[in-house]
């Protein structure tokens, strides 16, 4: 830590020398360089990046013969104070719902605006034109910029995935009628019933039926996001299959212990059905006061993942 701090200082004590020379000797322009260079470096999320390379097992660590701390607990003191400067930033949740428009979906719209939140909604056409219901459902999602309208195929695979993606050019080709039925702007996926990452240069494949679907997705300039963490209620009922305390432990933990797929951004993920009684409708109600509590920031799916 020494050495990193030590380094830091003398980086910045040559910027701030050089920057202080110019001016003196009055070349170039009398802009202070050295917010300038900070305010670009800022952008370049370094925290992350150290934390990266340490899940990759990238970083070296060196004995010191004269005061010899092992490489595990050199490895363990760093990670502790990467979760303690993680701790400083803010944290940022993702509420995804799936499968609309869908009965439930009217009180999504309504409750983003009641407590001015970002929610993100991953659409089915086929479910759009159901009925005038579903699609004034759909108009409403689309009129309120509370809400970003993303991909999650035509057809849902008419929930037989692994004959769904067993064809991936079919399969494509269902995304691509959704995108254009119901004229999306993101090109964002999220597969039914099949949690993939590929973003940046993250692949993370939950079963290998979908993945081809995912690659050519990809390929084809989509983004394709899964989740960290799932809740679940009886959609007849509203009645929690996962309580809400058990939910929000979760989603604790994965911030604390920056467990989820990028530290301080955790994606969760619902379903527009769970939320069309009034009891399921009083449980996310009380869950977004409780995230609201705790500090959390609500984002949408297109700004995914926030680093530092």
């Amino acid at each position: 830590m020494f050495v990193v701090l030590f380094t830091c200082s003398v980086v910045f004590g040559m910027t701030a020398c050089k920057d202080f020379s110019n001016k003196v000797l009055g070349k170039g322009d009398l802009k202070d360089t050295v917010t300038e260079q900070l305010t670009v470096k800022e952008k370049v999320p370094h925290l992350f990046n150290r934390w990266d390379s340490l899940q990759k097992n990238q970083i070296q660590f060196t004995v010191d013969s004269l005061h010899p701390v092992s490489v595990k607990q050199q490895r363990r003191e760093l990670k502790d104070s990467l979760r303690k400067a993680f701790d400083t930033h803010p944290k940022h949740i993702y509420l995804t719902f799936d499968d609309g428009p869908l009965i439930g979906s009217a009180f999504i719209d309504s409750i983003a605006k009641e407590k001015n939140i970002k929610v993100s909604v991953f659409l089915i056409g086929k479910h759009a034109n159901m009925s005038k219901g579903r699609r004034r459902d759909l108009e409403r999602y689309r009129s309120n910029p509370l809400v970003a309208c993303y991909n999650h195929s035509y057809t849902h695979a008419n929930n037989q995935y692994s004959r769904f993606y067993n064809n991936s050019q079919k399969a494509f080709a269902d995304f691509e009628k959704n995108e254009k039925d119901l004229n999306l702007l993101h090109k964002i996926v999220r597969l039914p019933g099949r949690n993939i990452w590929i973003y940046d240069d993250v692949r993370k494949i939950d079963l290998k039926n979908g993945s081809s679907t995912a690659d050519l997705l990809h390929k084809n300039g989509y983004t394709i996001y899964g989740w960290d963490v799932e809740w679940r209620l009886n959609s007849i009922t509203g009645i929690a299959i996962h309580s809400q305390e058990s939910t929000l432990s979760h989603i604790r933990n994965y911030m604390n212990n920056k467990s989820s797929m990028v530290p301080n951004n955790v994606v969760f993920l619902m379903h527009d059905d769970m939320f069309q009684t009034k009891k399921g409708q009083q449980e996310l109600s009380s869950l977004i006061d409780a995230l609201k509590n705790e500090g959390y920031q609500f984002e949408f799916m297109q700004d995914y993942p926030i680093k530092y």
